[in-house]
């Protein structure tokens, strides 16, 4: 049976995700609260709808994208949301970013009414979704995601079950510490480099032959030293990811100094007016906090 689509969330990453199952010959229905958001896929042929009940009643998979976890609630539980008309038998899955916790009770709450949910959040920005190679962390029941799998497949290219409803935050969460710490070494690196009067384009050159190698020495090391911060994944939505790192962490009894650090940073951009940057913009944060100690 060919499963009927839609899509609620066309923003930096949902909008290219959306096209790509559009081109992969899927049928789709779409939903976004602003028009700009929403033409680019009326103009490829999507179905666009009033609301997220309104999308659910026409579709057997939702995927969902927003920014935090309240936009998750609110979408999928709130009046006029996807609970409202979403047939027993389908499926939810949130690729969004947001708390593990949170997931848990949304699944549960959908479970009764007979919808399946998995928690599929992604890595690799912008590019990735445009190109889709996104790395899909999942959350749920193995069948339900074997059963969707083929629709992943079309927006991911490493795409990895992690266990129960949950697990798929929970592994983002980690994603966001590993490549937080990164870009903040990175920058760091070339901040040293510069200080010391050596070529920083050399120094990252000769990083990425040897055990430092990395796609965020790769991309976001380029971006730095061009100055290129124009949002791959904006610096105020990896604050809000720190931020539930911070929450999980806590929920376990752990504290995470790398982690702490990392939003430090972020909230040393924010504080200048750099959340809509791309993260790789720490560098800049840095700079000023080097300033501020001279």
């Amino acid at each position: 049976m060919t499963e009927r689509i839609g899509f609620i969330g066309l923003g930096l990453m949902g909008a290219p995700m959306a096209l790509n199952l559009l081109r992969a010959g899927h049928r789709l229905a779409v939903y976004a609260r602003r028009e700009t958001a929403l033409a680019p896929l009326r103009e490829a042929g999507a179905e666009v709808c009033a609301s997220p009940a309104a999308l659910a009643r026409a579709v057997d998979v939702v995927f969902t994208i927003v920014s935090d976890t309240e936009d998750v609630e609110q979408v999928l539980l709130g009046p006029d949301g996807v609970i409202e008309g979403a047939r027993p038998g389908s499926v939810v899955v949130d690729m969004s970013t947001i708390s593990a916790s949170a997931t848990r009770a949304i699944a549960a709450r959908l479970a009764g009414r007979g919808v399946a949910m998995l928690d599929a959040p992604v890595s690799g920005g912008d590019v990735g979704a445009r190109e889709g190679r996104l790395s899909i962390m999942v959350g749920g029941d193995p069948e339900v995601f074997a059963r969707v799998r083929p629709l992943l497949e079309v927006l991911g290219a490493n795409i990895v079950h992690i266990g129960e409803h949950g697990a798929g935050q929970v592994c983002k969460a980690c994603n966001q510490v590993v490549v937080g710490g990164t870009i903040a070494a990175v920058a760091e690196a070339l901040l040293l480099a510069r200080a010391s009067g050596v070529d920083a384009a050399r120094v990252r050159e000769a990083l990425l032959g040897g055990f430092a190698a990395s796609r965020v020495l790769e991309l976001h090391g380029q971006r730095m030293l061009d100055g290129d911060y124009r949002p791959g994944f904006k610096a105020r939505l990896h604050r809000k990811d720190m931020r539930l790192v911070e929450e999980g962490a806590r929920e376990q009894g752990l504290e995470l100094p790398l982690a702490a650090q990392v939003a430090a940073h972020l909230d040393t951009l924010l504080a200048a007016d750099g959340g809509e940057l791309d993260s790789a913009a720490i560098l800049s944060a840095l700079e000023r906090m080097q300033q501020g100690a001279g």
